[in-house]
C-alpha cells in the first residue's frame, strides 16, 4: 500500500518496501524522485534524495522483513523516515563503516550489499539518525534542506 497526502503544510508520501524481492529495488526511489520533478525541486537535490532513498531500499529488502519509506516534503526541507521490522542492527557504529556489511550470500550475487548504504544516506543528506534496536527495528531520519 502507498500514500499521498497533502495538507496545509506540504505533501506526505508513504511506500511499503517488501523483503529480499530484488527485482523490484528502486521503484520506490524512482517514484519519489518523479513526485520532487513534478514539483521542481533543484535537480541536484532531487539527485541526494533518489540516492539516499535508493540505498535504503536495497537495506530494507536486504536485511529486514519489510518496512516502509515516508517522504515529507514542505516548504523549506524535505524529511525522510524508514523504519523496518527487523531483525535491527547489533552495532550501528560498525554497521556506518565504509564496506562493513551483513549482507546475504544471495544479495552481494545481485550486485548488493557492498558495505555502503548508511554511509551514503549520511553523506547524501543534510542531517542524518539512526536507531535501532536489536531484534526489532531499525529506523533512519534524514533530512535535506531545500
Amino acid at each position: 500500500m502507498n500514500s499521498f497526502i497533502t495538507n496545509n503544510e506540504g505533501i506526505v508520501l508513504k511506500y511499503i518496501v517488501g523483503t529480499d524481492d530484488f527485482s523490484i529495488v528502486g521503484e520506490v526511489s524512482s517514484k519519489i524522485k518523479k513526485v520532487l520533478k513534478q514539483l521542481n525541486i533543484d535537480n541536484k537535490l532531487i539527485r541526494r534524495v533518489a540516492i539516499a532513498t535508493y540505498e535504503a531500499e536495497v537495506n530494507v529488502a536486504i536485511h529486514s522483513l519489510g518496512g516502509y519509506i515516508e517522504v515529507e516534503i514542505i516548504k523549506n526541507e524535505i524529511k525522510i523516515k524508514i523504519r523496518d521490522n527487523g531483525p535491527g542492527i547489533k552495532d550501528t557504529n560498525l554497521a556506518m563503516e565504509k564496506g562493513y556489511s551483513t549482507a546475504s550470500t544471495k544479495a552481494r550475487e545481485l550486485g548488493f550489499g557492498a558495505g555502503m548504504g548508511l554511509p551514503n544516506m549520511k553523506r547524501c543528506s543534510d542531517e542524518f539518525k539512526i536507531e535501532s534496536k536489536f531484534g526489532e527495528y531499525t529506523e533512519l531520519n534524514m533530512k535535506f534542506v531545500v
